[in-house]
């Protein structure tokens, strides 16, 4: 055992008698909380007091030990002899103040705000700013959901209209998303079907003005503008299908025509034949036709105090015709626009008292994020100045570096996650102001809604770090702590048998099954079936082509099903277990303490309320742009330079802190 100071080795030398050593951090404080005038004064009331403990604490017999001679680097304790303190000069006095001093600010600093009230009436400023930026959040986050929600199926609802407007042969039951599909993919197979297609979405368009919507032509005096449609065709593809011939150049070309408003009367067909455009289906690989539209919307669900929004849709009918294959795939899609609305505009004044509102619901959000964000920094700059001040004073007085899990000690990684969503959070407020001030052109609800959901997601999750005050709560958090290491290592593990299945089943059920089209769809598929999911339809839907197709489908299905369900979500489950059971041994027996901890010991209700803690422990207000720049430099990567070592006064030893 390894010990510091002249006094344990005084001790030692005269085989003095075994004295249970004074360890209560606290005592000593209550004795002397404030700094001392003088040493000389701090060192007699120390005696004294010290003294008296002496005489009143029964000396147990011990038998004699040999003397232990003494080396000149320093002394060596006997295994089994407790130190006792000795107090012979100003030296050892300044130093049991310094460890006390040291020791007491790591207490402070490792209690929760709770305790820090109790301690110090220290006012719990990021755990209210919490508090607040959770409601204030939730609240953004509705609001803008209920916005979004309206938004997203109002754009919706028009690309159904128009479909029904400008695509011929659309039908209802396209419009659900049914699974498995209901119908067939919407196709055309015919060359007189693309030009009729083409003439129809024509008409539409120049008949706007019929439709049940109030839809208008993105024009000044509100006349139809020209259509544009464009053809994608390969430079050079001719097939001669009786002799298995062609001629083939990969190169895709472009080709753009303007239909005017009278190719209504003239006919798709002959315009294109009079400007010399001959569409050869052979080497076609995609058409677009495309077309603008203008509209406003009265947003009966926003409620009677949200202005209407003026919208721009930019229509594209495409015909994809890539895989060549006879079947010419039909889509429609709108992408939405939103506009100032300008001109002649009359509406109740009141719209801009709803305006008014989220703006201001807005900036308090970026306000209470931009609070939170400098609180969780400042936390994490002060917990780095008190590590380093922590890695120096283990320097000092026990010779040694603090360790790598004592280190950790100081790092909150809760204050990290917190400044990441309040990051997210102002982005994603930022954004929405604008969009609701009508400041953007561009759609950016999408981008938006992710900012402000990651952010409100990690602002719940913060709340597990308050709730993990209560040992209830903190059963589940320790416990997903001690078991994510052997879960992530597990998981490696699962997932390399898993992608064997994924692919092996794209490759050969791919052709066959429409839940192994795509990589995508078949992972999704067999982590459907880890669950439970569908089992009953996936083996139904098989096709039986081939008799051995059918017999390997059985056998991979049963074989996968059989091994995650019974075997590897059972090892799963038991890692969670064993996690459980080490936290609970841990609240009987003790949780493993590192070096640190044994320093810092451990702490009372009444330790805390006793007011030890009223004195001012925190050196870093003072601390200049000098010191901060030391301490960057030379905590992590080089030794501080440190005045010579004291002598201990034989007050503690790190060694028999352990013990």
């Amino acid at each position: 055992m390894q010990n510091y100071g002249v006094g344990a080795a005084a001790a030692t030398a005269a085989a003095a008698p075994a004295v249970k050593r004074r360890t209560d951090s606290y005592e000593a404080a209550q004795h002397h909380p404030q700094s001392p005038e003088s040493d000389e004064d701090y060192v007699n009331t120390r005696t004294l007091h010290r003294q008296a403990h002496l005489q009143s604490t029964p000396v147990a017999p011990v038998v004699p030990m040999p003397a232990v001679p003494i080396i000149a680097d320093g002394p060596i304790s006997v295994e089994g002899h407790v130190e006792q303190p000795e107090f012979s000069g100003p030296t050892s006095s300044a130093s049991s103040y310094h460890e006390e001093r040291m020791r007491r600010k790591l207490q402070f600093y490792f209690m929760n705000p709770i305790e820090k009230w109790q301690a110090r009436r220290k006012f719990p400023y990021k755990f209210v700013v919490q508090i607040v930026k959770i409601f204030l959040v939730t609240m953004q986050l509705c609001l803008f959901a209920h916005s979004r929600y309206n938004h997203i199926n109002y754009t919706g609802d028009n690309r159904f209209a128009f479909s029904h407007l400008f695509l011929r042969g659309w039908d209802s039951s396209r419009e659900v998303e049914s699974y498995p599909p209901a119908v067939g993919p919407f196709a055309l197979y015919l060359k007189s079907e693309f030009y009729d297609t083409v003439q129809y979405a024509v008409n539409g368009y120049a008949n706007v003005s019929r439709s049940i919507g109030p839809y208008d032509y993105p024009t000044h005096n509100n006349t139809m503008p020209a259509l544009k449609l464009c053809l994608q065709n390969y430079r050079e593809g001719t097939i001669f299908g009786f002799n298995e011939s062609y001629i083939f150049d990969p190169h895709i070309d472009e080709v753009c025509e303007s239909l005017p408003p009278n190719v209504t009367t003239i006919g798709v067909e002959n315009y294109l034949r009079q400007r010399g455009v001959e569409v050869n289906f052979a080497s076609l690989v995609s058409a677009q036709l495309t077309f603008k539209i203008k509209t406003v919307n009265f947003k009966a669900n926003g409620g009677p105090l949200s202005a209407p929004d003026c919208f721009r849709f930019d229509i594209a009918i495409l015909f994809n015709n890539r895989d060549n294959d006879g079947q010419m795939l039909l889509s429609l899609d709108a992408e939405a626009t939103r506009l100032k609305c300008h001109g002649a505009t009359d509406f109740i004044s009141e719209a801009n008292f709803d305006s008014m509102l989220r703006s201001v619901l807005n900036i308090f959000v970026l306000l209470t994020c931009a609070l939170s964000f400098a609180l969780c920094t400042r936390a994490l700059w002060r917990a780095y100045l008190l590590r380093c001040t922590t890695v120096n004073f283990f320097r000092s007085h026990f010779g040694k570096d603090l360790s790598f899990d004592g280190r950790l000690e100081f790092v909150n990684f809760w204050y990290i996650m917190i400044i990441f969503n309040d990051i997210l959070l102002i982005i994603g407020s930022a954004l929405k102001e604008q969009i609701e001030g009508r400041y953007l052109v561009v759609d950016q609800w999408d981008t938006c809604s992710l900012f402000l959901g990651i952010g409100n997601l990690l602002v719940w999750f913060g709340v597990l770090r308050y709730l993990g005050f209560f040992k209830t709560y903190n059963v589940v958090i320790l416990t997903l702590k001690k078991a994510a290491p052997k879960i992530l290592r597990f998981l490696i593990a699962a997932l390399l048998i898993y992608a064997g299945f994924v692919f092996c089943g794209w490759l050969i059920l791919g052709p066959y099954h429409m839940k192994f089209r795509s990589l995508a769809t078949t992972s999704e598929c067999l982590f459907a079936l880890i669950n439970g999911d569908d089992m009953f339809a996936t083996f139904a839907t098989l096709s039986s082509k081939a008799t051995w197709l059918w017999w390997f489908c059985q056998i991979y299905l049963y074989s996968f099903i059989s091994l995650y369900i019974y075997v590897v979500l059972s090892l799963f489950i038991a890692v969670i277990m064993d996690a459980y059971d080490t936290i609970k041994a841990y609240y009987k027996d003790g949780f493993p303490t590192t070096d640190l901890k044994a320093f810092v010991g451990t702490r009372t209700a009444e330790d805390i309320s006793s007011g030890v803690f009223m004195s001012d422990l925190d050196d870093f207000d003072q601390t200049s742009i000098v010191d901060i720049v030391r301490s960057i430099c030379c905590c992590g990567c080089c030794r501080r330079e440190q005045e010579p070592v004291q002598p201990n006064s034989g007050y503690t030893s790190l060694s028999s802190i352990m013990k």
